[in-house]
């Protein structure tokens, strides 16, 4: 090992030590790379640009951050010191220790799994209908309602009632929120968008809810202040349109084939949990 690759290797955290384990059996066994570019070789052993891709996944997130010609030679270099480590290791023998078939028998379980989640995945969302999915989530949302309300927040029950008498007496609603209002929303005239019953508070939410459109309820308090409330629309709730929630329902999609698979599995294997083993009885004190 050179002093270079020396220095470089006494750098790496030591939570990388069990990546490079499981990584460095794919550089090892001769064909195990994917048939694409040759990165590097090391003492004759090529590394792929996929194993440059399968460490990035590994340890891509502690990566310094760095241009991305500073972060692919990070890449190879850590490739590099997985194959020179990898070789040393075998040349002492730590591939027949029973803690390295353990440690690799495990790893091969993970990647395994991983691999039939992803297949899992992949394979629902090529069935599933979208769209279908879409509708028959949605379609219960008609039943709810959502308003358009304005509102102006003050501090006393007094300056409410007055400007309730003001706007019920013809004075624009718009403009006495912004004249008046404390809230943030002021400068649009109080305009709060629509809004469904469980996204405002409880005090606020009941009066507007059975305020009628275009009527100016009575003063309302909350933890905030008082509110002069008026309502500019009620409708049945809309939905988000498709392409806003189609990853949501791709990943729903994909998480309940792999929750069904897991469950599946379960109720067919047999399961022992075997107790953790009786603690070794403390010494006894020495008189």
């Amino acid at each position: 090992m050179t002093d270079r690759t020396a220095r470089r290797t006494a750098l790496l955290p030591a939570r990388f030590v069990l990546a490079a384990a499981m990584l460095a059996a794919a550089f090892a066994v001769p064909g195990a790379a994917l048939a694409d570019a040759v990165v590097a070789k090391v003492d004759g052993v090529e590394v792929f640009e996929s194993d440059l891709n399968l460490i990035e996944d590994a340890i891509g997130a502690n990566l310094p951050a760095a241009t991305p010609e500073q972060r692919r030679e990070a890449l190879v270099n850590y490739a590099t010191d997985i194959v020179l480590l990898a070789k040393a290791a075998e040349s002492q023998k730590l591939q027949d220790t029973p803690d390295f078939k353990k440690k690799m028998a495990h790893a091969r379980q993970r990647v395994l799994m991983e691999a039939l989640m992803e297949k899992t995945a992949k394979d629902a969302l090529a069935q599933a209908d979208l769209q279908k999915i879409y509708a028959e989530t949605t379609k219960t949302l008609a039943k709810d309602q959502e308003v358009r309300a304005r509102h102006i927040l003050v501090d006393s029950e007094d300056k409410a009632k007055d400007l309730v008498k003001q706007a019920r007496g013809g004075a624009d609603f718009a403009d006495l929120a912004k004249k008046n209002s404390k809230d943030a929303g002021s400068a649009d005239g109080g305009d709060l968008g629509y809004f469904t019953k469980d996204q405002m508070v409880p005090e606020f939410a009941v009066v507007a809810f059975k305020t009628a459109k275009g009527e100016i309820a009575d003063p309302v308090k909350t933890q905030f202040g008082w509110h002069v409330i008026k309502i500019e629309d009620v409708r049945p709730r809309q939905p988000p349109k498709f392409e806003e929630v189609k990853s949501q329902i791709e990943q729903f999609v994909e998480h309940k084939a792999q929750s069904d698979l897991v469950l599946k599995l379960r109720e067919s294997a047999k399961i022992e949990r075997i107790g953790a083993p009786a603690p070794a009885p403390a010494p006894a004190d020495k008189k």
